[in-house]
């Protein structure tokens, strides 16, 4: 069992560096979860100048951004949180459940071999990189049930030769891990209870007893497709109740309109893809 986290006062926010890309080819042209309606219009000028909201806060809060070029035919590769997944620097690569976004998983890994990246692996079995991925001081929490493979789980594993806790998403809404929680600092986090199976809910409540619990209604606007880093949070900006929760816990959320890109099923965390050194 993870050790009961006792909120830190004050938080302390550490420098992190992320990997993003720039929507200037977001489009919703296809369906592959729910959120996505090709029917629906976008305004792509105005996803463009929501991402730059959101990488200028990362850069006033003292992170590093890198940046992938965006390839066209590619809409999705905006969400770059999905094309890996990097701890103590070394790099697993995504394989993505669906034809239309498999190209991304190369394009991000050639990413990494050109920026000095040694120790990367193109992975035998389907994951979606940090969108099922996220790492806490103690495990991997790993998610399953709509994109990535359980054997996926046991690879990662054995790359990153951490422990990794699978995690069954049971709501289609919630497809990815990352939509239905995130880590908040060391082993603290927060997630929607709905979005679990029954087991898997059992899992978060013995590992994670003073986990906090987003309301169905924050978990409906992707409140929980967080970043922390330590300190402040970023997070979608209609999750107010949320926002507030964490306030209390001494964070300080910084809530983010990414309107235009949630219509492509993605909010903070989706868009941004951590380098652990």
């Amino acid at each position: 069992m993870t050790p009961s986290v006792q909120p830190a006062s004050p938080r302390t926010a550490r420098p992190r560096r992320y990997l993003m890309c720039r929507p200037v080819h977001f489009e919703v042209s296809y369906s592959i979860n729910p959120w996505m309606d090709p029917g629906k219009p976008v305004d792509t000028d105005l996803a463009v100048l929501q991402w730059e909201r959101l990488r200028s806060l990362y850069l006033a809060h003292g992170h590093t951004v890198e940046l992938i070029d965006p390839l066209p035919g590619l809409p999705d590769m905006v969400y770059a949180a999905n094309g890996a997944t990097v701890v103590d620097g070394r790099v697993l690569g995504a394989r993505f459940r669906n034809a239309e976004r498999a190209a991304e998983g190369p394009a991000y890994l050639r990413w990494f071999r050109e920026h000095g990246y040694a120790d990367t692996r193109y992975p035998d079995h389907v994951n979606e990189g940090e969108g099922d991925f996220l790492t806490t001081a103690s495990r991997i929490l790993a998610g399953r049930g709509f994109r990535s493979a359980p054997d996926a789980h046991r690879e990662a594993e054995r790359f990153f030769g951490r422990p990794v806790l699978g995690l069954e998403l049971v709501d289609p809404r919630f497809y990815h891990l990352d939509t239905a929680l995130a880590v908040l600092d060391g082993d603290e986090i927060m997630y929607n209870p709905e979005a679990f199976s029954a087991d898997s809910l059992a899992l978060l409540r013995r590992h994670y007893p003073d986990a906090l619990l987003a309301t169905p209604e924050d978990a409906a606007v992707f409140g929980l497709n967080a970043v922390s880093d330590g300190r402040n949070v970023y997070l979608p900006e209609p999750a107010q109740t949320l926002a507030a929760a964490l306030h209390a816990r001494g964070f300080t959320p910084h809530p983010v309109d990414l309107s235009e890109l949630l219509k492509g099923g993605g909010s903070v965390k989706c868009c941004t893809l951590e380098l652990r050194p």
